[in-house]
């Protein structure tokens, strides 16, 4: 792990300080970690409706049509698929795909394999607004990481997977 060579300071050290002061009774640790996740959460944020805004995209129109391009081609799924990729409710998915299509983003066919289902698939138009999206998403993450080393990097991204991980397998810690 590479430290730096002075003393880094933010905002979640002085709310630590003050709740140490304030409150000596409790282990105020888990701040240290999770405000920080939750402040670069509100960053992260920030930036990601910059990227999708800079291509006239919403959030959850980006989760759907990049759900469709990392399908690969024909870059079609089923609304099952696409339920299960971007965890929201069938009637939500339903009014999605409705203003994609209505949008030229996306269009539905039938499904070849199922006479009463339907593939959405990707349009050509979509398929280009979504990976423009996606390489000034890149961009803007990367910069959010500029200040940390490649192995810096690994090293948090394997740290936040352990604990991502029990959440992914539906079996997250309690909460009281």
């Amino acid at each position: 792990m590479l430290v730096p060579m002075w003393p880094l300071t933010d905002e979640v050290d002085d709310l630590i300080t003050a709740w140490r002061s304030q409150r000596p009774d409790l282990d105020v640790e888990p701040l240290q970690v999770l405000s920080r996740v939750s402040r670069l959460a509100r960053h992260l944020d920030i930036a990601r409706r910059g990227a999708f805004a800079a291509h006239g995209l919403e959030s959850w129109e980006f989760d759907v049509l990049s759900a469709l391009r990392r399908a690969g081609p024909p870059f079609q799924l089923t609304p099952g698929a696409l339920l299960r990729a971007t965890l929201v409710t069938s009637g939500t998915m339903t009014n999605r795909i409705d203003r994609l299509t209505d949008s030229g983003l996306v269009y539905r066919e039938p499904d070849p394999r199922d006479r009463r289902g339907v593939l959405v698939t990707l349009s050509e138009r979509g398929r280009t607004v979504v990976d423009a999206a996606f390489t000034d998403l890149l961009d803007r993450e990367q910069a959010l990481l500029a200040r940390l080393g490649r192995e810096e990097r690994q090293e948090l991204s394997a740290l936040l997977r352990t604990l991502l991980i029990p959440f992914d397998e539906g079996g997250a810690p309690a909460a009281k």
